[in-house]
């Protein structure tokens, strides 16, 4: 390995770095092939978050985009197709108790419902659902129903 065994294993690390591009490109199709045109991401409705993007299946969704201080956590999807979702998950729910600095969070489960599809502004090729309902299947936040359904922004 010469003088200097460090520079001649940065090289040789340098080098298969740089032949890993180079045997893809030669795995590209041909100037000559037609692109085939973009697909939809997906069959099924998305969720989309706080930060816009969309989403299928997430293990975690943030309700409180504002200031984080209802989450849901731990999802895990039932079901997921054109018409509806069902999940279970948790609820961390802060109880800003003196206050949401100095607050709490409390965890409570629940069942999850996202419905009513409809195509998104922001990509009118993808549905995404526009309502959300929460079951607390034990416990929930002080003064909270045992159901309650949120509509989700387009």
């Amino acid at each position: 390995m010469g003088r200097n065994p460090m520079r001649a294993a940065v090289t040789l690390c340098a080098a298969a770095a740089l032949a890993i591009p180079l045997g893809t490109a030669r795995a590209a199709p041909s100037a000559e092939q037609p692109t085939p045109p973009p697909t939809r991401r997906t069959q099924d409705p998305v969720l989309v978050d706080c930060a816009w993007q969309p989403e299928v299946r997430p293990g975690a969704f943030l309700l409180a985009c504002g200031d984080g201080n209802s989450r849901l956590v731990s999802l895990h999807w039932l079901s997921w197709d054109a018409n509806a979702a069902v999940g279970r998950g948790t609820n961390a729910v802060n109880d800003c108790d003196p206050y949401c600095a100095a607050g709490t969070f409390h965890s409570y489960p629940v069942t999850v419902r996202l419905d009513q599809p409809q195509p998104w502004e922001k990509d009118p090729g993808e549905r995404h659902y526009t309502r959300l309902t929460l079951t607390y299947t034990d416990g929930r936040p002080d003064g909270s129903p045992r159901v309650v359904t949120y509509p989700l922004w387009a």
